[in-house]
């Protein structure tokens, strides 16, 4: 579904694509990411959310936590990224990169609890008393007020294996407790995750039973006397789910996919501005592989084009790897010319790929150029 959003609304990206892979100016595996569009995408999701009041902190690692479009993003007034790990934190602080939350999938390791509170973090959320006592240990000798988000479910939480952690409204008043002893932090905010999903049934965007949680835990804090002004509502954040989030209550959004247009809902506002570069690696019992290393598992993966230029590409099946498998080649379901290259387009989190990505820029303006190529985790690899 990617791809032909991508054909019908960012056709000169593909074009682009196919040139700079046939004249060798990038390698198989390569995300192109089209500059001037994510802006755009940006500039229009921030619009929309200054009118409602809505706060909004990007997410970076679906573009491999990408420094170079970061400071592009702060550059529109964008307040800071929100840091999925410790390591994506780790490399906004080497650029400088101004982070609003952190701790709110992956917590801070006690060692660097003290370094990530005195860069100066808008808000860090912890999910254990445990983490609490020691920002608030990190806050007291650095001698400041610490702002404290609570990550919160209930008991029919949707959840994700490898993301379990958070409170529950029992736990309510031992956190109240607790904080009586804690003079360095400040509890003002709850978030949860996902906030929304994609309903593939009704094709839409619809708020998730883990919502009802916030409203709940928010209550539950008013009624032992604390203030809880920030709603964080993560998930599919862009233009067609923002007034949702000021619907619900919610002040906090985090545009991550909205940024390159893969958000599930291909026919949403945002521009697709990501694709993916390939080469044909072998043929083998009548289906071409090309090289892989940049698949997301997943990415929704369909259809590829596979040619020499746009206009004589063709467009295949493409098979991806099963889950147990490493992405070394991805299928195509054809035999196809060794050489050629291939554009795919799904949803992906290129930090946890083996891909470089290269930034392209100008080509609104029809004179696309490569001002830039990093790795998958934010690194600069070459500079033009």
């Amino acid at each position: 579904m990617f791809l032909e959003s991508t054909i019908t609304r960012n056709r000169e990206l593909i074009e682009t694509a196919f040139s700079f892979h046939t004249e060798g100016k990038i390698e198989p595996n390569t995300y192109l990411l089209d500059l001037d569009n994510i802006l755009k995408n940006a500039r229009a999701i921030k619009e929309k959310a200054d009118k409602l009041g809505i706060d909004l902190f990007f997410m970076t690692k679906q573009i491999g936590r990408n420094p170079y479009v970061a400071k592009k993003l702060m550059e529109l007034g964008y307040k800071g990224a929100v840091v999925v790990d410790f390591e994506e934190a780790q490399v906004m602080m080497k650029n400088n990169i101004p982070i609003c939350n952190v701790g709110h999938l992956v917590q801070i390791p006690s060692r660097l609890v003290k370094k990530i509170v005195s860069y100066g973090v808008d808000f860090i959320t912890v999910y254990s008393i445990e983490k609490l006592r020691e920002v608030n240990a990190a806050a007291k000798e650095l001698n400041i007020k610490q702002k404290i988000m609570i990550r919160v479910l209930n008991s029919n939480h949707v959840i994700y294996p490898g993301q379990a952690g958070g409170f529950y409204k029992d736990d309510i008043k031992k956190i109240v407790e607790e904080l009586k002893s804690l003079d360095h932090v400040e509890l003002v905010g709850l978030t949860t995750f996902p906030c929304f999903l994609y309903d593939e049934k009704e094709k839409k965007v619809k708020a998730t039973r883990n919502v009802g949680s916030l409203k709940e835990i928010q209550e539950e804090f008013k009624n032992n006397n604390i203030n809880i002004s920030e709603l964080n509502m993560p998930s599919v954040t862009c233009i067609q789910t923002l007034d949702l989030i000021n619907e619900l209550g919610g002040t906090q959004g985090e545009p991550g996919h909205a940024l390159t247009g893969t958000t599930p809902d291909v026919n949403g506002v945002e521009i697709p501005s990501m694709v993916y570069v390939s080469e044909i690696s072998h043929n083998f019992q009548g289906q071409a592989y090309c090289f892989g290393g940049g698949y997301y598992r997943r990415g929704h993966l369909e259809d590829a084009l596979v040619g020499k230029t746009m206009d004589s590409s063709k467009k295949v099946k493409a098979i991806a790897p099963t889950p147990e498998s490493i992405d070394y080649h991805i299928a195509i379901s054809e035999e196809c010319q060794v050489g050629d290259t291939v554009i795919m387009v799904f949803r992906t989190q290129i930090f946890v790929t083996r891909s470089k990505v290269a930034i392209v820029e100008g080509l609104s303006q029809g004179k696309p150029i490569i001002s830039s190529i990093y790795n998958s985790l934010g690194e600069l690899i070459k500079e033009y």
